[in-house]
Order: C-alpha cells, then sequence, then structure tokens
C-alpha cells in the first residue's frame, strides 16, 4: 500500500493570509484634502489653488491633481479661472440667500417624512447624545462664567449642529437627498466661519430649538417640527447674511483706508 503525502509549504515571515486593501485613489485623497480646506475656511473664497503646489506639497503628480480639481469644480466648490488656474467660489449675497432656500426646503421636507414615517430608536438617541453635548456645554460656560464660545467650543458646535441636522435628513433613508444638503450646507460655511464664538444668549436659543425640533419629529408632530425647523433656518440666514455683510465692509475699509475717507484740509484765505 502507497501512501503518498503532499509537501507542506515553508512559511516565510513575509508570508500573508490576504492581500492587504489597495490603497484609495490618490484622486480622491487630494479631494478629500481640498474639500475639508475649503469646508472649514482654511482656503478662504476667491484663494487661488495651485496644481504644482498642491502636487508638491502632497507628493503626487499633477495628473489626480487636475482630477480633482475638476470634480470639485463640478461640485461648485471652486471655479475655473481665466488662466487656467482654480479659486475657491466667493459666494454672492444672493448666492447665500438661494442655498438657504434650498435647504430649507429640503429640510422640512425631511423632518416631515421622518415625524411620519417614525424616528429610529437608534437615531433618537443619537440626536439626544448632540442635545446633551451642547448643554453640557451651556453649563460649562456658566459655571466658568464666559460670555461668548471660545474658537475651540465654537468648532465644536458647529460639528454638533452639522451632525445633528445630518442625522435627521439621514433618517429619511433618502441618500441623494443627504448628499444635495450637505453640499449646500458646505457651500454656506465658507461664509460661515465666525469671528467671534456665539453669545451664551444665542447658543440657548438655538439649543431650545434644537431640542424643540427632535422632540417634534420623535412625537410625530410633522408640521410642530416643519415649523420650529423653517424659524431655526431663518434665524441661521439672517446671522450669515450679517456675517456676509460684515465681511463686505472689513475688505472695503482694507481697500480704502480712513485716512484716505478723511477730508482735504483747505487753506485759510489770506
Amino acid at each position: 500500500m502507497y501512501v503518498t503525502t503532499a509537501k507542506k509549504k515553508k512559511s516565510t515571515p513575509f508570508a500573508r493570509s490576504s492581500p492587504p486593501p489597495p490603497p484609495a485613489p490618490a484622486r480622491n485623497r487630494i479631494y478629500n484634502h481640498i474639500h475639508e480646506l475649503v469646508s472649514t475656511g482654511a482656503l478662504p473664497g476667491g484663494h487661488v489653488i495651485s496644481e504644482l503646489q498642491l502636487s508638491r506639497v502632497l507628493g503626487t503628480s499633477r495628473s489626480p491633481v487636475r482630477e480633482a480639481i475638476g470634480q470639485l469644480i463640478a461640485d461648485g466648490l471652486l471655479e475655473q479661472a481665466p488662466n487656467r488656474s482654480a479659486v475657491v467660489v466667493e459666494l454672492s449675497r444672493e448666492d447665500i440667500v438661494d442655498l438657504y432656500e434650498v435647504r430649507e426646503a429640503l429640510e422640512i421636507y425631511a423632518v416631515r417624512k421622518v415625524s411620519q414615517r417614525g424616528l429610529h430608536p437608534t437615531n433618537h438617541t443619537q440626536l439626544k447624545g448632540y442635545l446633551a453635548s451642547v448643554q453640557k456645554m451651556i453649563r460649562d460656560m456658566k459655571t466658568s462664567g464666559e460670555r461668548v464660545l471660545s474658537e475651540k467650543r465654537m468648532a465644536e458646535f458647529n460639528n454638533l449642529d452639522m451632525k445633528l441636522h445630518a442625522l435627521l435628513v439621514l433618517s429619511t433613508q433618502n441618500v441623494r437627498m443627504h448628499k444635495i444638503i450637505a453640499d449646500t450646507r458646505v457651500l454656506v460655511r465658507i461664509f460661515a466661519i465666525r469671528r467671534v464664538g456665539h453669545e451664551l444668549s444665542v447658543l440657548e436659543k438655538i439649543h431650545r430649538q434644537h431640542v424643540a425640533i427632535v422632540q417634534a419629529v420623535a412625537k410625530g408632530k410633522s408640521e410642530e417640527a416643519a415649523e420650529i425647523l423653517s424659524e431655526h433656518i431663518q434665524t441661521s440666514l439672517k446671522e450669515r447674511l450679517e456675517e456676509f455683510d460684515f465681511w463686505k465692509r472689513e475688505n472695503v475699509l482694507r481697500e480704502y483706508p480712513l485716512e484716505f475717507a478723511k477730508p482735504k484740509r483747505t487753506s485759510r484765505a489770506k
């Protein structure tokens, strides 16, 4: 009787049970990098994007940089300049109003739909967690005597605010709607980076509105949720327009210094 045995393969320290996942395409990495800089205000409106500089900083060829910039132009975050470079889009006052109208229409539809369909318990728990984080922020400010959010706290609040609104929209289970609203909010945030943080009274008002919206949605009160959300978005629009007007005034003052505007002295006739 003959018995055959298979030869065992020698294992080496470099052997892998499965190949590693492929790295993300360079274009996606560059796209996300620029997207983050624009959405946080690190690259303000009017900033010129250099393909050559980006390729050097990120250690890649210019081809994926060009592709990423092309996608950002298509998304509306960048625009093509006459000299073939790209610049961060500069929104007009009318642009901000238009974008907020789109956001209001879509988000109100979303809260109505979620209220009627029912808010999933997991999503409700997450929303309450965001609200609790802001409530803690308010308590900490009162304890420390702060009247205005610091830059760090304001960034934390903006993040919680975005997550809360995004989760309400995601609760509709409509992915396309969420993408549209997310893109709209990113564009608005180009001018939404505040010079100073919210005052305590403003933060408390926003928090009360958030609590009322979540409660109305959870109880299935669709019209109540829509009404409060509409007021909330209109308040946010008013703040953004005030910030935009302030920004424009500052730019004018930088371009035309005050001493330029002073009346010229005239010599008295003898």
